[in-house]
């Protein structure tokens, strides 16, 4: 018998209790069950680590899944500036982080993210990585602030790029399949990056600001 190589990796690793809890919380509270795919999660945290970020965005917390993920990349001093629409869902990610021992090194903006980070903008904020996995419609849009909010070597993530086949399915052709197709070209072709796509789980961009 064949195992599918999601399966294999996921079953490579001993289960993360944290997360496993915050994946139980956010299935009892019936929110969507859309948190990054461990494995993915695992890479969030190499990748800040690695590359030494300091300034963090994620556009979309949830839970706290990718919150943890990301905070258990960062050195002491690096701080995570988390944007979530609902005011519900970034209480929820706090008290989360707050039990994994990050709390003091996050911040949470609430309201439309796009707003958000305007506003960043418009106060000069410069970041080292960024984690899209918010709503789709706007990813183009928030590719595109990312990009003028980076630091030079700042890293962008963006999850789901495939929306479970939805963006490769020619027949689908709704508004957030045509924005993560729009996502997924640009990253592939704009020159201020230098990226590639990891066609496991769920899609996963990433990319380098040149």
């Amino acid at each position: 018998m064949n195992i599918h190589p999601d399966e294999y990796v996921n079953d490579l690793y001993d289960e993360d209790l944290l997360l496993t809890e915050v994946i139980r919380t956010i299935q009892e509270r019936g929110m969507p069950e859309v948190s990054v795919a461990p494995a993915y999660g695992r890479l969030l945290t190499f990748l800040v680590q690695t590359s030494g970020a300091k300034q963090i965005v994620e556009i979309g917390a949830l839970g706290g899944y990718s919150g943890i993920c990301l905070s258990r990349g960062m050195s002491e001093e690096g701080r995570l500036t988390s944007l979530e629409l609902k005011e519900e869902y970034a209480a929820l990610a706090h008290s989360q982080l707050t039990k994994a021992g990050y709390g003091d090194k996050v911040e949470y903006k609430i309201g439309p993210a796009a707003d958000s980070l305007e506003q960043l903008k418009i106060e000069g904020k410069k970041f080292d990585f960024f984690f899209i996995d918010a709503d789709k419609e706007n990813y183009p849009v928030y590719l595109e602030y990312a990009i003028e909010l980076a630091n030079p070597g700042a890293v962008i993530v963006g999850d789901n790029c495939f929306l479970r086949g939805r963006t490769l399915n020619t027949e689908k052709n709704g508004p957030s399949v045509q924005a993560v197709r729009k996502f997924n070209e640009l990253i592939a072709t704009d020159d201020r990056l230098v990226s590639t796509m990891l066609p496991a789980y769920d899609g996963l961009a990433l990319a380098y600001v040149k």
